[in-house]
C-alpha cells in the first residue's frame, strides 16, 4: 500500500506541477484562446498557484517527515481542484475529455484517505 501511495503522490506531483507551471509561465493571450468556456486571468493564475503548491504539498511533509498531516490535506485540495476541472470540463461540453480530471480527483482522493490513514497520530 505504501509503494502504491508513493508511485501516485509522485505521478499527482509530476501532473501538477507540469499543469501548474504551464499556468505561470504561458502568456495569459495564449492561455485564453486554448480556454473552451471564459475565465478570468486571474483566476488562471490562482490556479496555476494553487497546483504547483499542491503538488509539492502532496510529497514533500511526509517525504521529509516533517508536518506528515499537510500531505492529506494537500491531496484532498487537489482533489477540489479536480471537482472544479471536472465540472468546467463537463460544462464545456467535452464529456469524454472529463474523465481525465474525474480520474486525477479520485487519485487525489485515494492519497488524501490512505496518507490521512497512516498519518502518526501524536498525543
Amino acid at each position: 500500500m505504501k509503494i502504491a501511495l508513493w508511485i501516485i503522490q509522485g505521478l499527482l506531483a509530476a501532473i501538477f506541477l507540469f499543469a501548474g507551471g504551464i499556468k505561470l509561465v504561458t502568456p495569459m493571450e495564449e492561455m485564453m484562446k486554448q480556454m473552451p468556456l471564459p475565465l478570468p486571468g486571474w483566476f488562471v493564475l490562482f490556479t496555476g498557484v494553487v497546483e504547483v503548491l499542491g503538488a509539492i504539498g502532496v510529497i514533500l511533509p511526509w517525504l521529509v517527515g516533517t508536518r506528515p498531516g499537510l500531505t492529506p490535506l494537500a491531496a484532498a485540495g487537489l482533489g477540489i481542484v479536480m471537482i472544479g476541472a471536472t465540472v468546467y470540463t463537463f460544462a464545456a461540453g467535452d464529456v469524454a475529455s472529463a474523465l481525465i480530471p474525474l480520474l486525477v480527483g479520485i487519485l487525489a482522493a485515494f492519497v488524501a484517505y490512505g496518507r490521512w490513514r497512516l498519518t502518526p497520530q501524536r498525543g
